[in-house]
């Protein structure tokens, strides 16, 4: 027996198959195929793809269920006991016979796979048998064995027999200790020899009142209540292998038999499954551990999606072979002295969709890892609004179906999660605002106007957008331009809101200009480069920000460090009357109770009140509330640490998968809670989220809405133009990757995006929020990653050992309408929200900060500075571009990000729009400093150079086809009857 063990490897034809259909050329009557001399297809690959066709839309095959059966004795009665089954990876019976191992990668010795062809040569082959029941198809299989003179009629009988006994399957324990027990094999699986005699069949046969057919006609209650079945895809058919040595035969029984149409056959299958193929060897004494090897081999091949393609479009016994013959040309032989095959090998954490990739053509094309957002959405049209157009057009059909696949338990946790992100972003970046244009648009103590707004613009763009998984909200670029603005209106005498407003007009009409004239277009110039430094710039805003406001509450309430607690005694606070006269001289509005402070027992007031008299508080405690510092960073910490955990908790081993995915979904909102009840319980007095209870204007001297004349000169309407292009720039490109990166290929999205149709309204809504007095809204990266993080699907049927499969996002407009619509009525939960404390909100900061990092590719590429070679991952573009190189570009990428840093925090900010442009021009010096091949794998390449590329391969073609005719080529090119 060869020692030799092979790992299967899964769509092993696809490279091959996918490699003639990518090169082919067609010549009249013939295939002329454009081949590499080490890509030469193989016979077996040649026949293969002339079974499988070239039709791209043929009807997948049914995912197969396989189950191996055992012949076996219990006490006086055989059985066929279920010893293996696999619906991708291998689970078998563990040798106590009473649980199933972890599934696995099947390891097949090359021997079993080699006497597995043998078998299919010399056996019995039945393609598209019409076959109805067991006994019926038993019955045609040995006829045909009979008929080809395989077996004598005399073993018709006995043959049958033994086919037709029950099936113990692994719901049903064994009453008699099983004669597996006393056997181990190198598989796993029941190998000890099943000494039959003909006397036994005979006593069976004659003495036993019970017919031949032994096994039940319908599925029992076992089968039908099987909880294996959710595991199983609901259309999938099953293919039943059934091996055993007998003592009456004197060489192999083998067939395969394929039926016509998926039949149930009662008690065969462990689940209700409808079986489609069939093999069967019986075979002499003593050699059950090789039958049982090529039971293994034949029950690996079919759960292999090339091969059960073969399988079901296979013609003839020759197709199977070809089948088989690739396979073998795929395989990898492990030396048996270099690894122990009692190993099982884990499945992996993400299968290849096909083994033919990029890698092979030597195509290193970015779209590779996600690619740019090349399509007909960002195509120019050439005419007046002809994106827009088509973004409408592309989006109407949907329209319906965005708000009923809202309708989902996932959607209430996206709802609540992105909820309090939102109220968070409008308080956090609503205080800078307010800090920064003293109070004009929001008030400290009252964030009326940026709930409003934040309701009003993303209601309005949830609704009408092209792509409504973008949430709007108030940006770190954005309230850099404000503060800019607001001090250049002071220092010049300007009022701020009425030039503000002429801004937000001059604005809106830039953008319907740039809609009007397709200037999406230029997004297409927007590589992986720009997309990471601008998405890792406003990551890093969320981050420094979360933690800002995590320090504040350090200096707010500052810990004593020079506490010695020998010395407690000298710790106090007192409150210390004022001077009466100075006192009151210095308050403009002397109130009776002030008019009578001698009469007051300062030693009994509280802090505020000592304040608010007038009194001095004096003592070394005065200043620290060490308990709420410490407190705050537990919340802070707490509620990110345990977010981070809960999210992760789907992979974990613990609970159902349904409950870890519940878990996982609903962690914000958990980790919420806990620490908001870890408060409560506490009760010490940490700042809590501050809720508006009126409804006013942020100023008394200003309005609802803001008169467009009257209190700047003329010019400066017209002067406006200048910043506003400014903000256009900033607007676009800050609207525009954000949008790019929501749409990214990796995202799946089904429903198409609409660039064209998210600016114009993202126009029209800064318009109306400049009259109102409103902040301005543009497309929140970090905020709108986490949407899209928190409504991605997986499947929920899904083979043992294998990852559950990303499905895409749930594309739909209620969870964004939802959250702006609770935004909206916050002002009515305050009873409920005032319970929030601060620095859980800013835990939940941080951490939409830091998940918007994970996966970004420049990210990863930091952290590879900081490792050994032999410690970092596996990454693609690490095969193919030298680490030297990749560090290059990273140390680029790391300049360009601190260079927008510096700009965004000092007085050249007003700039910072135009150096987000300028990622774009960096982007195209670039291609002088790398090549083509590692621009390709770590960035983008640019549609210019994408274009260039075509047209190359279109002259090479050209070439190719002038030495086929000549046949001057005969090494490269190989010639397929059509």
């Amino acid at each position: 027996m060869n020692r030799q063990t092979t790992i299967c490897n899964s769509k092993y034809l696809k490279r091959n198959l996918s490699l003639l259909k990518s090169t082919e050329i067609q010549t009249g009557k013939f295939s002329v195929t454009s081949l590499p001399v080490h890509l030469t297809v193989s016979p077996a690959a040649e026949r293969l793809r002339y079974i499988l066709g070239d039709d791209e839309e043929t009807m997948p095959t049914p995912t197969l269920f396989t189950e191996m059966d055992t012949l076996q004795q219990e006490g006086d009665e055989l059985e066929w006991k279920e010893s293996a089954r696999w619906v991708k990876f291998e689970e078998k019976v563990e040798e106590g016979g009473e649980r199933w191992s972890k599934p696995h990668v099947s390891t097949l010795s090359l021997h079993s796979l080699f006497e597995l062809r043998t078998c299919l040569q010399t056996g019995t082959v039945l393609l598209d048998l019409e076959g109805y029941s067991l006994p019926q198809i038993v019955d045609d299989i040995i006829e045909r064995q009979i008929e080809e003179g395989l077996i004598g009629p005399e073993l018709r009988d006995k043959i049958s027999f033994v086919l037709l006994r029950k099936h113990r399957h692994q719901t049903k324990k064994p009453i008699h200790r099983s004669l597996a027990d006393l056997g181990k094999s190198g598989s796993g699986v029941s190998e000890c020899s099943i000494f039959i005699s003909i006397h036994l069949y005979t006593h069976c046969i004659l003495h036993n009142s019970r017919s031949m057919n032994d096994i039940a006609d319908t599925p029992s209650t076992d089968q039908l209540k099987n909880k294996f079945m959710k595991k199983i895809p609901r259309d999938a058919e099953a293919s039943n292998v059934l091996v055993g040595e007998v003592d009456f035969l004197e060489k192999p029984f083998v067939a395969f038999v394929r039926l016509s149409q998926a039949t149930t056959l009662g008690g065969l299958t462990e689940v209700p499954v409808p079986t489609r193929f069939l093999f069967v060897l019986l075979g002499p004494l003593g050699k059950a551990k090789s039958y049982n090897e090529i039971g293994r081999a034949i029950a690996t091949l079919m759960v292999d999606d090339l091969f059960s393609d073969v399988a079901y479009k296979a013609r003839d016994r020759e197709d199977l072979i070809a089948g088989i013959d690739e396979f073998l040309d795929e395989v990898i032989v492990l030396p048996p002295g270099e690894w122990d095959p009692k190993i099982r090998i884990e499945p992996p954490k993400k299968i290849p969709s096909s083994v033919f990739n990029l890698n092979e053509l030597g195509q290193m094309n970015g779209t590779a890892g996600g690619g740019g957002p090349l399509g007909e959405e960002l195509a120019y049209t050439g005419r007046f609004c002809g994106g827009l157009f088509l973004d409408i057009k592309r989006k109407l059909p949907w329209y319906p179906s965005d708000f009923y696949e809202g309708f989902h338990i996932q959607s209430i946790s996206a709802v609540l999660f992105i909820y309090l992100g939102c109220i968070t972003n409008a308080i956090t970046f609503g205080g800078l605002l307010g800090d920064a244009t003293d109070n004009y648009q929001v008030h400290l103590a009252n964030f009326m106007s940026t709930f409003l707004g934040t309701a009003l613009a993303g209601t309005v763009f949830c609704l009408f957008s092209g792509q409504p998984l973008i949430i709007l909200s108030s940006t770190g670029p954005i309230l850099i331009f404000e503060k800019l603005l607001y001090e250049f209106s002071k220092n010049n005498g300007i009022d701020y809101m009425e030039l503000r407003l002429w801004i937000g007009i001059h604005s809106c009409v830039q953008c319907l200009f740039l809609v009007a004239m397709d200037a999406s277009y230029i997004i297409k110039y927007m590589t992986r480069f720009t997309e990471e430094g601008f998405s890792s710039l406003i990551s890093f805003i969320f981050i420094s920000d979360a933690i800002k406001k995590m320090v504040g509450s350090f200096k707010y309430y500052p810990i004593n460090t020079d506490f010695k607690p020998d010395y407690v005694t000298a710790y106090k606070c007192e409150c210390l009357a004022p001077d009466t006269s100075k006192s009151i001289l210095g308050i403009e509005h002397v109130t009776f109770e002030m008019l009578n402070i001698t009469a007051l027992d300062w030693t009994q007031l509280s802090k505020k009140e000592c304040v608010k008299y007038g009194g001095s508080l004096v003592g070394k405690s005065c200043k620290y509330v060490p308990d709420l510092a410490l407190m705050s960073f537990i919340l802070f910490f707490g509620t990110y640490t345990m977010t981070v955990t809960l999210k992760k908790f789907k992979f974990s081993r613990y609970f159902p998968t349904k409950l870890r995915k519940l878990i996982s979904d609903f962690s914000i909102f958990m980790s919420i809670l806990t620490f908001v009840g870890l408060d409560m319980l506490i009760g010490l007095q940490t700042p809590k989220l501050i809720v508006p209870t009126e409804f006013k204007p942020t100023r008394a001297d200003r309005g609802w809405f803001v008169m467009p004349f009257g209190k700047n000169p003329w010019w400066v309407y017209l002067a406006s133009f200048v910043p506003a292009l400014l903000v256009t720039i900033l607007i676009f490109m800050d609207q525009q990757i954000s949008a790019v990166i929501v749409n990214r290929k990796e995202n799946k999205l089904k429903k198409g995006c609409g660039y064209h149709l998210d600016l114009i309204w993202v126009g029209f809504l800064m318009a109306a929020c400049s009259f109102m007095g409103l902040p301005w809204y543009v497309a929140a990266t970090v905020i709108s990653i986490a949407h899209i993080d928190s409504l991605k699907m997986e499947s929920e049927s899904s083979a043992p050992g294998e990852q559950p499969q990303f499905l895409g996002v749930r594309e739909q407009r209620l969870t964004g309408i939802l959250v702006f619509v609770l935004t909206g009525v916050s002002i009515f939960l305050a009873p409920i929200l005032q319970f929030i404390p601060m620095p859980v909100l800013y835990g939940v900061f941080l951490y939409m900060g830091v998940a918007s990092l994970s996966g970004i590719q420049f990210w990863d590429r930091i952290k590879l500075i900081m490792m050994p070679a032999k410690h970092q991952p596996d990454f693609s573009y690490l095969r193919h571009v030298p680490l030297r190189r990749v560090h290059l570009f990273t140390l680029l990428q790391i300049v360009c990000l601190a260079v927008l840093w510096i700009l965004k925090s000092t007085f050249l900010a007003i700039i910072f729009p135009v150096m987000i442009l300028g990622l774009m021009v960096i982007r195209k010096m670039l291609d002088m400093v790398f090549s083509q091949h590692d621009l390709a794998w770590l960035d983008d390449i640019l549609p210019e150079k994408e274009k260039k590329k075509k047209e190359d391969e279109k002259k090479n073609t050209k070439k190719e086809k002038k030495k086929g005719k000549g046949g001057n080529d005969s090494e490269d090119v190989s010639v397929l009857v059509a």
